[in-house]
């Protein structure tokens, strides 16, 4: 793994310092080397920080040349099916290969099929930046499910682009401010979805997409609706959506299991091959056991597997970790988090994320992480399984109540809303919070509009300006998606998969320098997951069905059949109590009348309220409390 950055149109700028200090700020993306390349003339510069996973020799230094000169590449990820790209680059040409990377791979298949073509090809994470020399175009690139990070965006005079924002903060002419409408999102959802990002004019590049710019066009503003005009989806997870659901897995569900099972194990092998130790995150559920064990069936020895604990029973997933591991004959170690430990981890969240993110389980990811670095520089993760195969609770919870309520018209939907909010707020405590919540979220035209409520960790639109409406990132949901389940199921693989969970994953493990691999989102188990019909996932009360068969087979039912829980933290019970001081000083009402970012008013009731112990608001309060301390962090003003 590691961290790239570049510009291009900066022919006024110098660019070899500017490049170093870049690639610096990405030191922890890639602590093993550091490569700069620059063609003064073009004004395009790219820099590159190294992970040695594939090839340690400097035969895999980047940013790399391709043989015949023609292309530059600068890449982070890793493409898992290099050997088989090698393999049809050497059936159309003579190659003299100089090591056994995979970056050599991509960029030779770069060079022959051009980038749309290679990318069809890869199987793989990545973001990438290459350089035509001869046609003096830049290409941006990025992973089918978007596991690496890119942004881009411009900069003064210059477009620069970087794995994280921390590295287009280096540039001279930085001075970019806070985006109403990100913030917004952060408030509602806890993230920022793309293509935007927490600063004006600095975007993420979407999953699956790629973006061009000649050294002439690299010079024109860039706003939102021309960086989107500007992108090209070289795989459509709209069109495999509707594909899939049309014409659907045709065997019986023994056959779609066996075909799946055989891909999962593929998908494992492939990110298990490294010339660095390798290990698993096994929190003992069904995602993450399911790899642990496919992991440990094809390995000739005990996989490390690393699990975080809580003292509180409620989150303590910890010794179902374990006794899965024992039964599998892994090389296990655990780690507890405490309120103090989590306390300790609070200041680096603003350096880590770059931009606010609000996912409270960051902080076992981040522990987590770390620990497994000490023995491992590369590690699998279950991610990825709730999002394709109708895993989360809050799918069956949805299609109940709106079983219930979708008939009714809006009218009467928001007739029953106000009734419930303000019983709610005549009843108080426990009882009341739940009403005037639920009474908040069936307030809504449709089932999007209701789901999008349902995602949201706050329902109170006076908090920022810039409230987002629907859903994360505004999906265009395929026609074809008629069933609600469907939609879901797209909604969430568009936004919440890539801009959430996988942006959590990517920034612990490489604050740590380890490499996070996925194999439960292979772009191929993604493609059946949409063949696979809604009744061979899930039976209305569990999901996950082909997950559960497969997992069945290798690890005894008993160990891991039980309630999803989550990779989730007592959030409430900290704010109250270890965390009660460094909440109120963020939230102080006074500090945010002066900083004019978020509302005092409507923060200051979700504080009381919720340090009173009449609500529960840590998930509501958590977003706010990132803003407040990435702001302060970045030393941001105050807000218009």
């Amino acid at each position: 793994m590691c961290g790239i950055a570049g510009v291009c149109g900066a022919s006024g700028l110098s660019l070899t310092p500017v490049l170093s200090d870049m690639a610096e700020s990405l030191r922890h993306r890639g602590p093993d080397s550091c490569g700069t390349w620059i063609d003064a003339e073009a004004g395009i510069g790219l820099a590159h920080r190294r992970l040695s996973i594939l090839d340690l020799s400097v035969n895999g230094a980047q940013p790399m040349v391709s043989a015949s000169g023609r292309f530059v590449l600068c890449y982070n990820g890793e493409i898992y099916n290099h050997a088989v790209l090698r393999r049809e680059i050497e059936a159309h040409k003579r190659i003299a290969w100089r090591g056994h990377s995979d970056t050599e791979a991509l960029v030779e298949a770069i060079e022959l099929w051009g980038v749309p073509g290679a990318l069809k090809r890869c199987n793989g994470m990545f973001a990438f930046a290459v350089w035509d020399r001869d046609d003096r175009v830049l290409t941006l690139a990025r992973d089918r499910m978007g596991e690496k990070p890119l942004y881009v965006g411009r900069v003064g005079g210059v477009l620069a682009f970087a794995s994280e924002l921390k590295a287009l903060r280096r540039l001279p002419d930085w001075r970019q401010n806070v985006d109403r409408r990100a913030l917004g999102c952060l408030l509602r959802f806890g993230y920022v979805p793309a293509p935007w990002s927490i600063h004006e004019g600095i975007f993420k590049l979407p999953a699956a997409s790629l973006i061009s710019f000649s050294a002439e066009t690299a010079a024109e503003p860039l706003a939102v609706d021309g960086f989107l005009s500007r992108i090209e989806l070289y795989w459509d997870l709209a069109r495999v959506a509707e594909a899939g659901t049309t014409e659907p897995f045709p065997g019986d569900e023994e056959e779609a299991l066996t075909i799946l099972g055989k891909l999962l194990t593929d998908a494992v092998r492939l990110r298990m091959e490294a010339d660095v130790p390798v290990g698993a995150l096994l929190s003992g559920g069904i995602d993450s056991s399911l790899v642990a064990a496919l992991m440990q069936q094809v390995s000739t020895r005990p996989v490390r597997t690393f699990t975080i604990g809580f003292r509180e029973d409620r989150f303590d997933e910890a010794r179902y970790a374990s006794q899965v591991a024992a039964y599998l004959g892994t090389d296990h170690t655990e780690l507890y988090l405490t309120p103090d430990r989590a306390l300790d981890q609070i200041p680096r969240l603003a350096e880590i994320y770059d931009e606010p993110f609000a996912d409270p389980s960051q902080l076992p990811t981040i522990l987590v992480s770390a620990t497994a670095r000490e023995h491992v520089t590369v590690a699998l993760s279950g991610d990825g399984g709730d999002e394709l195969f109708l895993g989360y609770g809050r799918y069956a919870d949805a299609l109940r109540i709106w079983r219930r309520i979708g008939s009714c018209s809006s009218g009467v939907r928001r007739g029953l809303a106000l009734v419930l909010e303000s019983a709610g707020r005549l009843l108080g405590g426990g009882l009341g919070f739940r009403l005037d919540r639920f009474g908040q979220r069936i307030d809504t035209l449709d089932f999007d509009a209701y789901y999008a409520n349902l995602l949201s960790l706050s329902l109170s639109r006076t908090a920022a300006d810039g409230w987002p409406e629907g859903l994360p990132g505004d999906p265009v949901i395929p026609a074809g998606l008629a069933d609600p389940d469907r939609r879901m199921m797209f909604a969430d693989q568009s936004a919440y998969l890539p801009e959430d969970i996988l942006t959590k994953t990517d920034r612990a493990s490489m604050a740590a320098s380890l490499e996070l691999r996925v194999p439960l989102i292979d772009h191929r188990v993604v493609e059946l997951a949409w063949q696979i019909p809604i009744h061979f996932c899930w039976n209305g009360r569990n999901g996950k069905l082909p997950l559960r068969r497969l997992l069945y087979r290798l690890v005894p039912q008993k160990l891991v059949d039980r309630p999803k829980q989550g990779f989730e933290i007592p959030i409430d019970s900290w704010l109250r109590g270890a965390l009660r001081e460094w909440t109120l000083d963020l939230l102080s009402p006074i500090a945010l009348e002066q900083e004019h970012f978020l509302d005092a008013d409507a923060v200051s009731t979700l504080v009381t309220e919720h340090l009173s112990g009449r609500g529960n608001y840590g998930y509501a309060l958590w977003p706010a409390l990132m803003f407040q301390s990435w702001r302060r962090a970045s030393g941001l003003g105050t807000g218009s």
